[in-house]
């Protein structure tokens, strides 16, 4: 089973750091990276940087590279698209603050748990009951697609080992049908679920 999107328990003082103030700090280093790297070496000490986070965090390497590798396939379909319209240089710069991006949100949820991160959503969205807004069921569906991220994940590598075990190529159509089929049962049986706990639309 993927790790990707599980907390990973730990003493170090990312592990310690409030989700609040994790989530915070993620979102102004994700927006940093998107409006500052402009040219293909400064991702180069944004990376620094992480990979220092990441050792501070005490994350094994090969927890980390679990992390990643899903990824891989994605960045190389942007990747070739961004230099057919635009360029080696800006498809390096859109994957690397991508990568650098999935890598810092991936540091988050390993150092993390989740009920602290809905915890703090449910607190800040607390104000917007006064207009209708639900936080416990945003928190919820925030809950559901971080679970539904391991969830796909393992979708894909079943199907893509069921085809190696059967001598069969690559084919996008085939491998996107049973995944999509396997998401919806999936997302049919949680809806089940949660409605027979009472958790449905009002």
């Amino acid at each position: 089973m993927t790790t990707l999107g599980l907390y990973h328990p730990g003493r170090s003082l990312l592990h310690r750091t409030p989700a609040g103030l994790k989530l915070a700090a993620l979102v102004v280093a994700i927006v940093a990276l998107t409006l500052v790297v402009r040219r293909p070496w400064q991702l180069a000490p944004a990376a620094a940087v992480i990979t220092l986070l990441f050792a501070a965090a005490r994350l094994p390497a090969r927890l980390v590279a679990a992390q990643l590798r899903p990824l891989v396939p994605m960045l190389v379909v942007i990747g070739a698209f961004q230099w057919i319209f635009t360029g080696w240089r800006r498809a390096l710069v859109v994957c690397g603050v991508l990568a650098l991006s999935m890598a810092l949100a991936s540091l988050v949820t390993l150092t993390t748990r989740v009920t602290e991160m809905l915890d703090v959503t449910v607190r800040v969205l607390g104000p917007l009951r006064r207009v209708g807004v639900n936080p416990d069921r945003v928190g919820l569906v925030l809950a559901m697609a971080i679970r539904c991220i391991p969830l796909i994940t393992e979708l894909v590598r079943s199907v893509t080992e069921a085809r190696k075990a059967r001598g069969l190529g690559f084919s996008l159509r085939a491998l996107a049908v049973p995944v999509v089929v396997g998401a919806l049962r999936s997302a049919d049986a949680m809806g089940d679920a949660l409605a027979a706990r009472g958790v449905d639309d009002d």
